[in-house]
């Protein structure tokens, strides 16, 4: 709890919180500027994904690279899975979505969002118009086999990691303009998503999420493909999911007015808070209703 680790530039910073004057430590293993990190619950790796599309996976104890990951793209955001410390799932601007194991150097399973999309999916609203979904955010849920993502085209998804693969379980549009955050809260299943619409938002996909794992025999992609059929053998416009996106609806808005970069949840005075920074240099900070 007293170490941080802060990225500079292409750098990182090791910081001991009870003297925060100097750096304890830094090294530098990006060769580019560095968008997210992320430490395993063991403590004994950090990635840090770059603008170059790498992610340098960092052994602590030695301070140097024992793997190199990368995207096609801008590495936008990366995250280790609780309780599997070998374990992470990345994603970025060239709209995949992977999952790695430490021990390989490819990842062992890769969705691209754009590819998900199909025909049948409900519009986009008039400001999402021919908006890529380039991925922005990761978080992965205290079970560590879901995860959530927040893409360009305002969509938040959520996927089901089974064995070396996952599926996507559930998708619904969370912001008017680009997800640029989301954040799995401690407690099971409750979401927070940050845009660039100005909103933060607070979701309750539990309910949902139990629903798939009862009926896990189909996958997403395949239901969609079996309504879609169906419904033009009956000559009818299909608006698969449709029905989904508009069941799943926030429980708490706030209307922090400027585009959001990040997110986090703390207990500040006994109370939970949301903590928001922006494109200011302050952070805001938010009462959670109990």
């Amino acid at each position: 709890p007293g170490r941080l680790y802060a990225a500079h530039g292409a750098a990182v910073g090791l910081l001991d919180v009870r003297r925060l004057a100097e750096p304890v430590e830094r090294f530098r293993v990006n060769e580019e500027e560095i968008n997210c990190l992320a430490v395993n619950g063991t403590e004994g790796f950090l990635a840090a994904a770059d603008d170059s599309g790498a992610i340098k996976v960092v052994d602590l104890a030695s301070k140097k690279v024992s793997r190199s990951l990368r995207h096609a793209n801008i590495c936008s955001s990366v995250a280790f899975r609780p309780q599997r410390p070998q374990s992470l799932v990345s994603c970025g601007l060239d709209m995949q979505v992977m999952l790695w194991n430490l021990q390989k150097a490819r990842p062992l399973w890769t969705t691209n969002l754009q590819e998900c999309e199909t025909e049948e999916d409900a519009p986009q609203s008039a400001g999402q118009l021919f908006n890529p979904p380039l991925a922005h955010s990761l978080s992965v849920a205290s079970c560590g086999n879901i995860f959530g993502c927040g893409a360009q085209d305002g969509k938040v998804r959520i996927f089901r990691v089974t064995g070396v693969k996952f599926e996507r379980c559930l998708e619904f549009v969370g912001h008017s303009l680009g997800v640029s955050q989301v954040l799995f809260m401690p407690e099971a299943y409750w979401l927070l998503t940050g845009g660039n619409d100005g909103k933060v938002l607070l979701w309750d996909v539990s309910g949902d999420i139990g629903k798939q794992q009862k009926s896990p025999a189909k996958s997403l992609p395949r239901r969609k493909a079996q309504a879609a059929a169906a419904a033009r053998k009956d000559g009818k416009l299909n608006k698969v999911a449709s029905d989904e996106r508009a069941r799943i609806s926030p429980k708490l808005a706030i209307e922090h007015g400027e585009k959001v970069n990040w997110i986090t949840c703390a207990e500040v005075k006994g109370s939970r808070r949301v903590l928001v920074a922006d494109q200011s240099s302050s952070i805001s900070v938010y009462p959670l209703p109990e």
